[in-house]
């Protein structure tokens, strides 16, 4: 028996492994409480490590460790290990052995102290000094616990102590960042940028650490007036490289490459005639924009809106984002180019404008606009009719149309014609009274005298009022240039009846008047 106990001793002594201070061993974790960490190490006792010093570390999933052995018995039989300690032990070994002053090395953030930051790189805890960390302008919260690239500055092996550049670092990342880029670069291949600023004619983007230009040509399918329709500084995008040259270091980009082009085979899928939808994205005084689908877009050619109105105020009648219903009248997919009508809608009131307009009865226009010798209207019925100089006044010498009908005033006219072949109704704003001239010829003869009121002075005569919507010119060269020196609208004036033209309603007169006995009309 005894034989037995003293083999079963030998074999539990033999199992037992010889620690020594200061190495580093491997420990199986046995279990896990909220202030320690049992492990085994194939000594006679286990080891009792503090929570506190696996912070950052995931115990929780780990099976295995490396444990520094500080003292393989204390006072009271225990085995004394750190974590800590193997993992500093270990980093050093590698900074040592792999590294040098001016590498880049991975660390976290541990804490803020007085002048910097503390860095934990492999374990080991090396010094960031304020000036060299770039961290001015972010928070604790952007930075702490978070990993970043650091140069290593100075070493000191024997001290065991280093310090780190942040600031250092970023630029050999850009450098590594840049070399890498250039090496993997290649036409047709998508990769993520950020947008870094914009221009007029592009955008460009960061692909980081290289710039690309993204062309405003190559933004979107449809038209665009400024890049920030589409992409905003700091947007993330994913681009196609289009072209490059590593001489010049320039790379073109595309983003409506990134998706179909969908103007292809367009014609067979907006066919001309049909009726489509859309909503306004731009207007023009030349016409509106309406998008169709996502990067189509079709004109309205303001000659295209109305049958009847010729002159139209786009952004009155119109508003972007508004829903509107257009016929397809032409596809030109080679030129990207689809032509809308929204006349074309409805049926041309032309067509059988008899219907809607007879000959010699009254109605109402609006001024809508002014032309050589005539003025626009707007009639109620929506057709447009023109008025000619010498059809508003029996009496008035009317030159400009402007100067008798106010513009978006509304008058009674007189439907004189229509005139199919320019699509207008001939209006008469004179053929409402009756002719005065029989009864004023009457009254006036040439060679009568009267006294008139100045109406207006001009270089070639004065008009003059002989009685209401009745008028005459004095010519220029039939009163006295300093008695023209003197005049203004208002006065009064003496004159003579040279002329008189009924069909022209014109009457001329003359300030030169002798002295023979007064026989004006009064």
């Amino acid at each position: 028996m005894s034989d037995v106990t003293t083999e079963l001793q030998n074999a539990y002594y033999d199992s037992i492994k010889e620690l020594k201070e200061g190495e580093i061993i491997k420990g199986k974790i046995l279990s896990v409480t909220p202030n320690e960490v049992v492990v085994d190490v194939g000594y006679k006792a286990e080891g009792m490590l503090p929570r506190e010093e696996f912070a950052g570390f995931d115990i929780e999933n780990t099976k295995e460790i490396d444990v520094y052995v500080e003292n393989v018995e204390d006072e009271e039989g225990k085995i004394i290990l750190s974590f800590k300690k193997a993992r500093e032990t270990k980093g050093w070994q590698n900074l040592a052995t792999n590294f040098n002053e001016g590498d880049l090395v991975e660390g976290f953030i541990t804490r803020r102290v007085k002048g910097g930051y503390m860095i934990n790189v492999f374990g080991v805890e090396g010094f960031l000094p304020q000036s060299l960390s770039s961290f001015r302008n972010m928070s604790d919260e952007e930075v702490m616990g978070k990993k970043f690239y650091f140069q290593i500055v100075k070493m000191s092996r024997a001290k065991e102590n280093f310090i780190l550049s942040r600031k250092d670092a970023l630029k050999m990342e850009k450098e590594i960042s840049r070399k890498k880029i250039w090496e993997e670069i290649e036409i047709g291949k998508l990769r993520k940028g950020k947008v870094k600023s914009i221009a007029n004619f592009g955008a460009f983007i960061d692909l980081g650490g290289v710039d690309g230009l993204l062309h405003i040509a190559d933004m979107s399918w449809k038209k665009i007036s400024h890049p920030s329709e589409v992409v905003a500084v700091g947007d993330e995008i994913n681009v196609l490289v289009l072209g490059f040259d590593r001489e010049k270091s320039k790379i073109s980009l595309g983003l409506k490459q990134t998706t179909p082009d969908p103007w292809k085979e367009i014609d067979q899928k907006y066919l001309v005639g049909s009726l489509v939808k859309g909503r306004i994205t731009n207007i023009q005084n030349y016409g509106i924009f309406v998008e169709l689908e996502k990067g189509i877009e079709g004109l309205v050619h303001i000659s295209e809106i109305s049958w009847t109105k010729k002159f139209i105020n786009l952004y009155e009648t119109y508003a972007i984002g508004d829903a509107i219903e257009t016929k397809v009248i032409g596809v030109d997919s080679a030129e990207r180019k689809i032509s809308l009508s929204i006349k074309h809608t409805e049926k041309d009131p032309w067509e059988d404008v008899e219907n809607l307009v007879t000959i010699d009865t009254t109605t109402k226009g609006k001024i809508a606009s002014y032309g050589e010798g005539c003025a626009y209207m707007e009639l109620e019925n929506g057709l447009e009719g023109v008025i000619y100089n010498e059809d508003i006044s029996w009496t008035k010498r009317v030159t400009r149309a402007q100067e008798m009908l106010k513009r978006a005033h509304t008058y009674d006219v007189k439907i004189l014609g229509i005139d199919k072949t320019n699509r207008k109704v001939i209006l008469g704003m004179k053929q409402l009274k009756e002719d005065p001239w029989p009864q004023l010829l009457t009254r006036y003869n040439v060679g009568t005298m009267l006294e008139g009121e100045v109406v207006k002075v001009t270089n070639f005569g004065v008009f003059v009022k002989i009685e209401e919507e009745l008028e005459g010119l004095v010519f220029s060269g039939e009163i006295e240039k300093e008695i023209v020196e003197k005049l203004k609208p208002k006065d009064k004036l003496k004159v003579k009846i040279i002329k008189i033209d009924a069909g022209a309603a014109k009457i001329g007169l003359s300030a030169k008047i002798d002295e023979e006995p007064n026989t004006a009309a009064s």
